[in-house]
């Protein structure tokens, strides 16, 4: 095998994982990866000190300037734009990622939260486990500004999430009772699932129905399930379980058509946040790695 090319595969996993939670999407971090395998080609390998750390900087630095210009992009998107989930495992065998909370769909919205340059420091130090001097010098930047960012950055992210674990068995049993409680809707079943402060987040692409602004509270959410459920009806609208980056998650069909995918955040036994993906492009890309683990159908 070509030394450059076993050179690179040896860290591709890590680097597309450092690319994919700098970016949220998988093509992004794709093309990052490409554009760092270009430059590795333009280099004599042999003669780099440390092959990894040259990797990783070129490739942070790469997801650097396409989150700038993604950022600058998402000001002109219709609505909330949610994080593309992974090919499930099964899918990409090959894909041994580090599998935590940092890779979970609703960690990575919250990265959103982050400027571009504090999203960085804060992965490579609290994810990656570079020290301070040494994402400084991946990032080209000095010692004390590299803390300072990543401290900004844990201060923006409690203030988003003050407690972020992800209870998967907590989260399928209320998934089973919202598919249940869709199946039956009543407006008391639906508000119960949900926190008193729960809410919505749905990403259409300005192209697929969707809310154009988050939806707060119990009651309001349960309004807008109660709707839709009755919308439903008679339709052949089916919900399928699935899991999106190490998390239960569920794909509404309608017909055979893949509408939305569904992920949630729950504490003390309800709903504190439910997430919709139903921009088609995301879509596609998704039924295209994703096979459905079961199904419960809506009559």
């Amino acid at each position: 095998m070509d030394p450059d090319i076993a050179l690179f595969e040896r860290h591709r996993n890590r680097l597309f994982g450092l690319a994919y939670r700098m970016l949220g999407t998988p093509a992004d971090a794709e093309d990052v990866l490409h554009d760092a395998w270009l430059r590795l080609q333009a280099q004599d390998a042999a003669a780099l000190d440390d092959p990894e750390a040259w990797l990783v900087t070129v490739t942070t630095r790469l997801a650097l300037d396409r989150l700038r210009r993604a950022k600058a992009e998402r000001e002109h998107y219709a609505g909330p734009w949610l994080p593309e989930p992974l090919a499930p495992e099964a899918e990409r065998p090959d894909a041994v990622f580090e599998r935590d909370e940092s890779l979970t769909l609703s960690f990575l919205l919250l990265l959103e939260r982050l400027g571009p340059e504090e999203r960085a420091a804060f992965l490579l130090h609290e994810v990656f486990d570079y020290g301070h001097a040494e994402a400084a010098a991946i990032l080209g930047i000095g010692e004390d500004a590299c803390r300072q960012r990543v401290h900004r950055a844990r201060a923006r992210l409690r203030e988003g999430r003050p407690r972020f674990h992800v209870d998967e068995t907590a989260q399928r049993r209320l998934l089973q009772r919202f598919v249940e409680a869709m199946r039956a809707p009543g407006m008391d079943t639906l508000q119960a699932l949900f926190a008193e402060d729960a809410v919505h987040i749905s990403d259409g692409g300005g192209v697929a129905r969707a809310t154009l602004h988050p939806l707060h509270g119990a009651e309001r959410l349960a309004r807008l399930y109660l709707q839709l459920a009755r919308n439903m009806e008679g339709h052949g609208v089916r919900f399928e379980t699935a899991t999106l980056n190490g998390a239960p998650a569920l794909f509404m069909y309608e017909g055979t058509t893949l509408s939305t995918a569904m992920w949630i955040e729950c504490e003390g036994g309800r709903i504190t946040a439910i997430h919709a993906l139903r921009n088609p492009e995301k879509l596609a890309r998704l039924l295209a790695v994703t096979k459905p683990a079961a199904s419960a159908s809506l009559h």
